[in-house]
C-alpha cells in the first residue's frame, strides 16, 4: 500500500480525480468568489465544473470586455443571476453584446443594467426574446425608451420585479399629466405596458424619471401587485394612483418620496384595504385631510413614515388634525416615523393611548418636542422597544429620563443633533436601567471601561461600563483637540445640510425594522 502511494507520488497522481463532479460543485460552493477564481487554474476539470456551477456573476459592461464575452459565457451558460455595470465616463456593451449574452445565458432569472447606455430598443427585444423566465429586471442609467421596455414586458411572462431608474430614452414631452387609463395616451406620451402579456408583477420600483406616467399600464395591468415604490418622479400622480389603487387588495406596501400627490392621490389610496406600510416621504400638497382618510380606512397599517417637507417655501400642512386620526385608528401600528412635523401633546396623548403596539418611534426635526411631550409618550407607551431623536432643540435630559423610567420594554434609545441633551444622563440611564442601550453625540467625552464605546464623538451605554469622565485640556492631548474640534466643525456642517432630510432616522428605523424581522423569522 505504501509503495502504492508513493508511485502515485511521484507520477502526480491526482487524487482529485476520484471526487465526482456533484461533490466538487458543492465544494466549489462554500468557497468566496476570489477563492474560486484561483481554484479554477488548478486544472481543466476544475476550470469547466466551476463555470458550469457558477449562478452569479457581475461585470463591468465597458466596451473593451466586447471580444471576450463569447468564451465568458461558454464557460458560464448556467448562470441566473447577471449584473452588467459600465461608469459613465466609458462606453459601454452595445445590442450585439446583448444579443450574444441572452443567448448564452437562457435561464436568466435576474438581470441588472447599470449605465448600459449603448443598448437600444433592438438589443432590449432581442433580450426579451431569449429570456423568458426572467424573474426580476432593474435598469438604471440606460438610453432605450418605451419600445425596448414593452418588448421586455411582452415576452417575459414570469416578470415579478421591475425597478427603473433613471430611464433617459422614454419621450421627453408634455404628457406628463395624461391618465393611464386606456392606450391612447396624452399630449404624444408613449405609453408602457398596454399590450402587455406578464401579469404577475408583485414590486415595481420607479425613479427619478421624466415621464413615469407611461408605466401606469403596467401598474394597472399588474393585478398581483404587493409593492409600489415611486421615488423622484416628476408630474401629477393622482390619476396615475386612482387607476392602480382602484379595488386592489393585494397592495401591502407604498412608499412615495418627491412626489406631486395631493389628498385626491391619498383618497385612492385608501381604498387599498390591506395596506401594511405606507411611506409618505416628501410628499407635496396633500394635508390633514387625506392622511385622515387613509388612516380611517387602511386599518392594518402597521409601518407609517411621514415627512413634512419643512423648507421656506412651503408650509406645513400636517398637523394635530391627521396625527389624531392617525393615533386612533392605528390599533396595528408598530413603527412611526415623524419628520418634519410640529405635534401638540394632545396628540401625543392619541398615540400614546390608541398605539398599543408602537415598538419603533422616530422623531426628527421638530420645534415641539420637549421634556413634556416625551413623557407624555412615555408613560402610556409601555410597548416601545427602540425610539430615535434627532433635531428636538426643546428635548433636555430630563424627556430621556422619562422614557428610560417609564417604558419597561425599551432596549435601545438613540438621540442625534439634540444639544440640550448632555452626557450627564448617561451616569443615571446606567443605574437604573443596566441593560439600556444609549446612544447620543455628545462631543469631549472620554470614555473608561471595556464596555462603553465612543465612535465619532457616539456614546453608547452598555451594562457593565465605566461612567464617562470629560476630557482634559492638557498639553499631550493639543493634537486630539484640534483633530476633534475640526471634526466637530465638519459635523455640525453636515447636520446643517441634511437636518430636515430625515436620512439618519430613515436609515435608523430600515436597520430596526429588518433586525427586527430577521429576528422573528428566525
Amino acid at each position: 500500500m505504501m509503495q502504492q502511494l508513493y508511485d502515485d507520488y511521484n507520477n502526480d497522481y491526482d487524487y482529485s480525480s476520484n471526487i465526482p463532479d456533484e461533490c466538487l460543485s458543492i465544494i466549489f460552493q462554500t468557497l468566496s468568489s476570489g477563492d474560486r477564481k484561483r481554484c479554477s487554474l488548478v486544472s481543466r476539470r476544475w476550470y469547466t465544473v466551476e463555470g458550469q456551477n457558477r449562478h452569479r456573476v457581475a461585470l463591468n459592461s465597458a466596451a473593451e470586455i466586447t471580444p471576450f464575452i463569447p468564451s465568458l459565457f461558454t464557460r458560464f451558460d448556467s448562470i441566473t443571476k447577471l449584473s452588467l455595470q459600465c461608469d459613465r465616463k466609458s462606453a459601454s456593451i452595445d445590442d450585439n453584446s446583448l444579443g450574444i449574452i441572452s443567448l448564452r445565458c437562457v435561464n436568466l432569472t435576474r438581470l441588472k443594467l447599470r449605465g448600459c447606455r449603448d443598448v437600444s430598443d433592438v438589443g432590449m427585444g432581442v433580450l426579451g426574446r431569449n429570456c423568458r423566465v426572467l424573474r426580476k429586471f432593474s435598469c438604471g442609467s440606460c438610453m432605450f425608451g418605451a419600445k425596448g421596455m414593452n418588448a421586455l414586458l411582452n415576452n417575459c411572462v414570469t416578470l415579478e420585479e421591475l425597478s427603473v431608474k433613471r430611464l433617459r430614452g422614454l419621450s421627453d414631452s408634455d404628457g406628463c399629466g395624461a391618465s393611464c387609463e386606456g392606450s391612447g395616451g396624452g399630449g404624444g406620451l408613449e405609453l408602457i405596458g398596454t399590450d402587455m402579456v406578464c401579469g404577475n408583477l408583485k414590486g415595481v420600483y420607479l425613479k427619478e424619471l421624466y415621464n413615469g406616467q407611461s408605466f401606469g399600464p403596467v401598474l394597472v395591468g399588474s393585478r398581483n401587485l404587493r409593492s409600489l415604490r415611486l421615488f423622484s418622479c416628476l408630474g401629477e400622480w393622482d390619476l396615475v394612483l386612482r387607476s392602480v389603487c382602484d379595488g386592489r387588495e393585494s397592495l401591502s406596501e407604498i412608499r412615495l418620496e418627491k412626489l406631486k400627490v395631493s389628498d385626491a392621490g391619498l383618497e385612492a389610496i385608501a381604498k387599498c384595504v390591506n395596506l401594511d406600510t405606507l411611506h409618505l416621504m416628501k410628499v407635496v400638497e396633500y394635508t390633514d385631510e387625506g392622511l385622515a382618510m387613509v388612516a380611517r380606512s387602511c386599518r392594518l397599517i402597521r409601518k407609517l413614515h411621514i415627512d413634512g417637507w419643512r423648507n421656506r417655501r412651503m408650509t406645513n400642512r400636517i398637523g394635530d388634525v391627521g396625527l389624531t386620526a392617525v393615533a386612533k385608528n392605528g390599533g396595528n401600528l408598530m413603527e412611526l416615523v415623524l419628520i418634519g412635523l410640529n405635534p401638540s401633546i394632545g396628540s401625543l396623548a392619541w398615540i400614546s393611548m390608541c398605539c398599543t403596539k408602537l415598538e419603533r418611534l422616530a422623531i426628527c426635526a421638530s420645534d415641539t418636542i420637549g421634556d413634556r411631550e416625551l413623557e407624555c409618550l412615555a408613560i402610556k407607551t409601555a410597548s416601545l422597544k427602540k425610539v430615535c431623536i434627532k433635531g428636538c432643540r426643546l428635548l433636555t435630559n430630563n424627556g430621556i429620563i422619562s422614557l428610560a423610567t417609564f417604558c419597561p420594554n425599551l432596549v435601545k434609545i438613540k438621540v442625534k443633533k439634540c444639544k440640550r441633551v448632555t452626557g450627564e444622563v448617561v451616569s443615571y440611564v446606567k443605574e437604573k436601567r443596566p441593560l439600556l442601550e444609549l446612544s447620543l453625540d455628545v462631543n469631549g467625552i472620554e470614555v473608561d471601561g471595556g464596555d462603553v464605546r465612543t465612535a465619532d464623538g457616539e456614546v453608547r451605554v452598555v451594562a457593565g461600563g465605566e461612567g464617562p469622565t470629560a476630557v482634559a485640556g492638557t498639553n499631550d492631548d493639543a493634537a486630539q483637540a484640534e483633530s476633534s474640534n475640526t471634526a466637530t466643525l465638519w459635523s455640525g456642517l453636515r447636520s446643517r445640510i441634511s437636518l430636515f432630510g430625515g436620512n439618519l432616522v430613515t436609515s435608523t428605523v430600515r436597520r430596526w425594522s429588518s433586525g427586527d424581522e430577521n429576528q422573528n423569522n428566525n
